[in-house]
């Protein structure tokens, strides 16, 4: 008996033991969910846009014919002449010059036995979708004597025939024509076909294929998987339309917004300045139409409930290209383009521009509250420029915010005198930008807890982790990246009060036509998928909440003990708190988390969870949920909620106070 005691007190004494190990290695975070710190801007997590790795032409923009208007440098670029086994025919490229200079070009076909014409490749082929109705139009004119029936034919990688129709040209004078057909079937790189059916001559111009089945169903709109991905992350903001394109290499290839509103054949192209940026990319063929122009970004943003912030050139072209500027006596243009543009998002329809964005279909304003002026300029050149466009806008509209570059870098001499120089201005909103490695993310999660609570705000406009190097084609969207920058982004909430708006860039890539990596979203001609980084920006833009409240452990903000990184938020829309924590460390770690200062408590929390085993993981488009999010519940008692954090792993944690 004395014996069995002894054996028991021995065993009792070493569980005791172990559950005093336990609770010693559990770590206590603490939420004062009574201690507002900082308010929440809604336009906290938001997007940035550029058209690069075909993002606009090839991409979000949802036209299937690339060079629709024969206005590329070479113009049968994605053109070739196409005709049946015994056909005889010829074309003709014309150029109208300055009569038209918005579009110069056109082709006249002349066939003497028709099945004879033009082929168009699309955009890395055309991605077809069975039983999908696609929508065909062509600016057309008849010579004189010429039946000419025009077929159209969308043919598959084999060479069948998987849509058709005709149209009839009827007119001696430039007229559009439609036609529309059901795809029979599914196709990755299908082409199309534009025949003369029998004999005849005809002009035509502006040849154009659109899906039906685009967002919202509107008319030659936006690819809707695309934008889908983006309603999905409910961003706060959408900047466009960059990035470096709207600097461009010259003065003369800037982004002209001007130059992308009312129809579309009278918007003029110009060459993407990524066309020949990397020599290891090269891509002859893109080029911006501006089909999507600055009408259809601020009705994007309507769309996806995003607020619009517009980026328009400070009279400097890219500094790394020509580095060209307008002289000071002659920016007046540029800044009357800025005052134009506010007028058009957000005047009455009986002032100049808000009467041009009536006549495109949208007499209510956009209601745009911001501009950029600028984008990763430096220098006194670019301060001196700013501060002409800043006195003319705050003179006619004081309420718009404006949004000013501090260089391309987050430290160093360019960065300290921009930033000193923007703050002693008083500058609204200052736009940061950093693209570092993933430990660089990590030791800069509290950049912002000493700043100036009371100076410019920040923007941190551009930023993603490199696994690789900046530029690198080997940067990879992997978990590694994807979790530095959560953590990364825990800071950035947590300073809320010093940081207003936050955005990954860039947003998309094609699989066959991409410049830059990594990126947010990837797509080819048919399928998307939002990387591990994609899932992280949406976790935090669809727990954004109201309000910054204290997290601390040991009496501390928790950025980066242990490998832990957290912030947390009051929803008061919803009534409820969000814990964020990271996992950055490679063992599983057991907490409890606290919560004081609320009368009231749910005892049921839903958290999710991002994570992976492999810091090297990531999505593909065979395998586009490597790593995704899992939701499940857990229980608090007495306000306490005890998880186990997984290794590498983004946490998520919602319950109603």
């Amino acid at each position: 008996m004395i014996k069995h005691l002894k054996l028991y007190t021995a065993t009792a004494a070493m569980l005791f033991a172990s559950a005093a190990v336990r609770a010693q290695d559990q770590k206590t975070f603490v939420v004062k969910a009574n201690e507002i710190k900082a308010q929440v801007s809604p336009t906290m997590w938001g997007l940035f846009f550029e058209d690069i790795n075909l993002g606009a032409d090839g991409g979000l923009y949802a036209e299937l014919v690339l060079n629709r208007s024969f206005e590329l440098d070479l113009p049968m670029m994605g053109w070739k002449e196409q005709k049946g086994e015994k056909a005889e025919g010829s074309y003709l490229i014309l150029n109208r010059g300055n009569t038209n200079p918005a579009n110069r070009r056109y082709i006249q076909l002349e066939s003497s036995t028709g099945d004879y014409g033009l082929s168009n490749v699309g955009f890395r082929g055309m991605g077809i979708k069975k039983d999908v109705q696609y929508n065909f139009s062509i600016l057309a004119r008849l010579h004189e004597g010429s039946p000419g029936v025009i077929r159209v034919d969308l043919v598959g990688e084999k060479g069948a025939i998987i849509g058709t129709g005709k149209i009839q040209p009827d007119s001696k004078e430039w007229k559009r024509y439609t036609v529309s057909f059901v795809a029979k079937d599914k196709v990755d790189k299908a082409r199309l076909d534009v025949l003369l059916d029998g004999k005849g001559k005809v002009d035509v111009d502006m040849i154009s294929l659109f899906p039906q089945d685009t967002f919202k169903q509107r008319k030659n709109g936006l690819r809707s998987d695309m934008v889908q991905l983006l309603a999905d992350m409910k961003p706060g903001f959408l900047r466009f339309p960059g990035g470096c394109i709207v600097e461009g290499r010259t003065l003369d290839e800037r982004f002209q917004w001007k130059k992308t509103i009312g129809p579309i054949e009278n918007r003029q192209l110009v060459i993407n300045r990524w066309n020949m940026e990397f020599k290891h990319r090269p891509t002859p063929d893109y080029f911006q139409s501006f089909g999507l122009g600055f009408f259809e970004y601020f009705q994007l943003c309507e769309d996806i409930g995003a607020k619009p912030l517009p980026i328009l050139n400070a009279g400097m072209a890219c500094q790394f290209n020509t580095a060209e500027v307008v002289p000071l006596d002659q920016l007046g243009p540029y800044i009357q383009d800025a005052l134009d543009l506010i007028e058009f998002a957000n005047g009455s329809p009986t002032s100049d521009w808000g009467k041009k964005r009536a006549e495109m279909g949208h007499p209510a304003p956009f209601n745009m509250t911001m501009i950029g002026i600028g984008n990763e300029n430096w220098g006194p050149q670019y301060l001196e420029r700013l501060a002409l466009f800043t006195k003319a806008i705050k003179q006619k509209y004081p309420n718009i915010k404006i949004v000013n570059s501090s260089g391309t870098d987050p430290k160093g001499e360019r960065f300290d005198y921009l930033n000193n120089a923007l703050r002693a201005n008083k500058a609204d909103i200052i736009d940061e930008h950093y693209y570092r490695s993933p430990q660089w993310f990590l030791e800069n999660a509290n950049r912002y807890d000493n700043y100036d609570r009371k100076g410019s705000k920040v923007f941190a406009g551009e930023y993603a982790a490199q696994s690789d190097r900046i530029a690198s084609p080997e940067n990879k969207n992997n978990w590694q990246c994807a979790m530095s920058e959560a953590a990364f982004m825990t800071g950035l909430e947590r300073n809320a009060d010093v940081v207003e708006m936050a955005s990954y860039a860039p947003l998309f890539a094609h699989a066959e036509g991409w410049q830059w990596t990594p990126d947010l979203i990837w797509v080819d001609n048919l399928r998307s998928y939002g990387t591990a980084n994609y899932h992280v920006q949406k976790l935090f833009s669809v727990n954004k909440g109201t309000d910054v409240v204290p997290v601390t452990a040991d009496n501390q903000v928790v950025s980066g003990q242990d490998g832990y990184y957290a912030s947390a938020v009051i929803d008061k829309k919803t009534g409820e708190l969000i814990l964020k924590v990271v996992n950055t460390s490679k063992k599983k770690q057991e907490c409890a988390f606290r919560v004081e200062g609320a009368p009231k408590i749910s005892s049921r929390a839903t958290v999710t969870v991002l994570s992976s085993p492999d810091l090297k993981a990531e999505n593909t488009f065979e395998k586009p949920d490597v790593v995704s999010p899992v939701t499940s519940q857990v229980t608090l008692k007495s306000k306490v909620a005890k998880l186990t954090l997984a290794p590498y792993s983004v946490n998520i944690m919602r319950v109603r106070i």
